[in-house]
């Protein structure tokens, strides 16, 4: 790799202030714990035998306590009498193989011994029937052979198109317990046409297997659970919608308008889809989703993969610059079965690469035009999902002042990089 900075010039970086976004709070997060045990008390699965088998269907996203709400999901259905087992429902992730679905699970601390469930991951699947123009329908055939389905989701705004259901029970269903070959033809189909037709998937669905209903979990800017909820079968529909509004008003931003970089110092899978999420950025891989609310941003600077993400580096696309450490840990084989499956193939090219993070953020620096260093106005966050304590550079101290909403948690001070180039995040 050609040395670009050494022998070069190097541009001067602003001081940066530690500051803390205040976004609209819920007054009190969900005792997930109690709120498990509560779940399963009600007469909400009487219709079920003694000794049913249920499938307990959990993705690849990081939500907050997921192996607590898993193994509250599985000593529930234990309590009742019922032979429950967990089964990866993720799509293509895992570099679209059983196994890599099971390490991603290991990831969020779901194994069989945590559980004391097995866990049956195959990405064997079975027709169930087809949309009016033909498009067929999968299921994991571990779950459609159970007595009763269960999925567990977060409600969230989706990464890659815009619709009355997005990321979510409804999504879950489909393209992750569709497995690779669901996912592929899905995203074949075209997530233009993908958020009308989802509800009508969904009814194939729910109505070909034992689904009996959700475990919906909303999140709000602080990463933590405001709601948590079993949603039954006959009510999915009208309570995603609503749940999804919901999320949508919960979701964390950057405060700050326009930015020359941002350093995103963490990138992952279990962060987002695509790795950093595109509300919060405005750089979608998607063209099928249109995001109004974010800042003008320049240049974006990666930093780290991730090691939840199994080297799955999908959405780095959207990057401009990243390191050679990020690079040397990516899963090409997993990183473009899930950007193939997509159909964005731009989420999986791989930005400008530097030897380390002080070259990366002086490459993003050089090229941003009509600034003058070291006024260059800078956010370095540590990923897309914790923005409530964020660093920016000093030109932004009026704006901090200005805003109730912004609070300033320090001094100025240099960016700190250790003796391999690389920033120190505290």
């Amino acid at each position: 790799m050609a040395e670009v900075i050494e022998g070069g010039f190097t541009v001067p970086m602003p001081r940066m202030v530690r500051v803390r976004q205040i976004f609209p709070r819920e007054e009190n997060s969900v005792d997930v714990l109690a709120a498990m045990k509560a779940m399963f008390s009600g007469p909400g699965f009487k219709r079920l035998a003694p000794g049913s088998r249920i499938a307990v269907a959990v993705g690849s996203r990081g939500i907050v306590d997921v192996d607590k709400i898993v193994g509250g999901c599985i000593r529930g259905l234990i309590g009742l009498g019922f032979d429950p087992f967990i089964v990866p429902a993720m799509g293509s992730h895992g570099g679209a193989t059983a196994e890599g679905q099971i390490q991603i699970l290991k990831g969020h601390g779901i194994t069989p011994e945590t559980m004391g469930v097995p866990i049956r991951s195959s990405m064997e699947v079975d027709k169930i029937g087809e949309l009016e123009d033909g498009l067929p329908v999968y299921m994991d055939r571990q779950a459609l052979r159970s007595d009763g389905l269960i999925v567990i989701n977060r409600i969230k705004p989706h990464t890659g198109f815009r619709g009355d259901y997005e990321s979510g029970l409804l999504k879950m269903l489909t393209i992750g317990l569709g497995k690779h070959l669901g996912a592929t033809t899905y995203h074949n189909y075209g997530l233009d046409a993908y958020s009308r037709a989802l509800p009508r998937l969904g009814g194939i669905v729910m109505n070909a297997t034992p689904f009996i209903g959700g475990i919906a979990v909303t999140e709000n800017s602080y990463h933590q659970i405001v709601d948590l909820r079993f949603v039954r079968k006959d009510e999915l529909l009208d309570r995603e919608k609503q749940l999804l509004l919901r999320a949508k008003k919960l979701m964390p931003r950057i405060m700050f308008d326009p930015v020359n970089v941002l350093i995103v110092n963490d990138f992952g899978k279990e962060i987002s889809g695509p790795g950093m999420d595109p509300n919060i950025t405005g750089r979608p891989v998607s063209p099928y989703v249109e995001i109004d609310d974010a800042p003008a941003i320049d240049k974006i600077a990666v930093l780290n993969l991730t090691p939840a993400s199994e080297g799955n580096a999908v959405g780095i696309g959207a990057a401009d610059v990243t390191t050679k450490r990020f690079v040397d840990s990516m899963d090409l084989g997993s990183t473009y079965a899930n950007s193939i499956a997509s159909t964005f193939l731009n989420s999986a090219k791989i930005p400008v690469y530097m030897n380390n993070d002080f070259e990366a953020i002086q490459v993003a620096l050089k090229t941003c035009t009509g600034v003058r260093h070291p006024h260059s106005r800078i956010i370095w966050i540590k990923d897309t999902l914790h923005l409530d304590e964020i660093y920016v550079s000093e030109i932004f101290l009026p704006e901090v002042q200005n805003n109730p909403n912004l609070v300033r948690l320090g001094d100025p001070e240099p960016m700190r990089f250790d003796g391999n180039g690389n920033l120190t995040y505290s």
